[in-house]
């Protein structure tokens, strides 16, 4: 479904992150219809970890409140099952808490929920290929490996030779959230676009404006928003009414 969805798009995908377990602990359901309702075309689902490497404060913030409210990644499975959305959906989170919960029944549990791609920043390759390959290939899940401005162009390639679906090119060596500016980006992008590479590229980080979107795809296949979407529905009195404004924002409806 998420090879499809590259392939046969015919304008930039918008992907959507958002916290399992915020604003409240029973939101993913009702985030996760108005979203596929609002036609984002994918979204990324964090796992709240009290440990994280790459997010911001705001995304940092939002797992925090998801942690205090009770979410923990058995619950955010058992939500995924009661939600009818068709949406393509990856999982964001730390391999720690993966390896925690059982790699091999993380794995089945995504399979059954349709997660077909995970995101784990602290999985090193090399060692996902040694240990972890054959169990994420055995339930259909691809890891989703991130590339950075300062990622060498050999290792760029390395990562796409080891990718299958989408590659996520952080924009900035910050982490989210951080506001320095994708525009900042735009050599770094030039550069991505010019190594024709084999797997499609989404851009994250920095991306929060309509302007920003419409920036960062012109040179890669989608952008990613998490931190603005965060911010958007942070103290929410209207949890519907609230994402359908922030994703008209970003691509308004013809």
């Amino acid at each position: 479904m998420l090879i499809d969805l590259f392939k046969n798009r015919t304008t930039p995908l918008l992907n959507i992150y958002f916290t399992a377990g915020f604003p409240q602990l029973d939101s993913m359901p009702k985030v996760l219809k108005t979203l596929e309702e609002a036609g984002v075309d994918m979204v990324e689902i964090g796992m709240p970890y009290s440990d994280p490497l790459s997010d911001g404060p705001t995304i940092q913030k939002s797992s925090e409140i998801a942690i205090r409210n009770g979410i923990t990644t058995d619950l955010i499975f058992e939500q995924l099952s009661e939600s009818s959305s068709k949406i393509p959906k990856v999982m964001m989170g730390y391999f720690n808490a993966v390896y925690q919960y059982g790699v091999e029944k993380f794995c089945k549990n995504c399979q059954k929920n349709n997660i077909e791609g995970v995101i784990l920043p602290d999985l090193p390759i090399p060692v996902y290929l040694e240990k972890y390959k054959v169990i994420f290939e055995q339930y259909g899940i691809t890891p989703i490996f991130l590339i950075t401005p300062e990622t060498s162009e050999e290792r760029i390639r390395y990562i796409d030779d080891c990718s299958s679906t989408f590659i996520y090119a952080v924009s900035s060596s910050s982490t989210t959230g951080k506001g320095t500016g994708i525009k900042s980006a735009e050599a770094y992008l030039e550069r991505l676009q010019a190594m024709q590479l084999k797997n499609p590229i989404l851009v994250g980080f920095n991306i929060s404006t309509k302007e920003d979107f419409d920036f960062a795809t012109q040179y890669a296949a989608g952008g990613i928003i998490g931190s603005a979407f965060i911010k958007s529905i942070n103290e929410t009195q209207d949890l519907e009414k609230d994402i359908q404004l922030f994703i008209q924002s970003i691509r308004p409806k013809i």
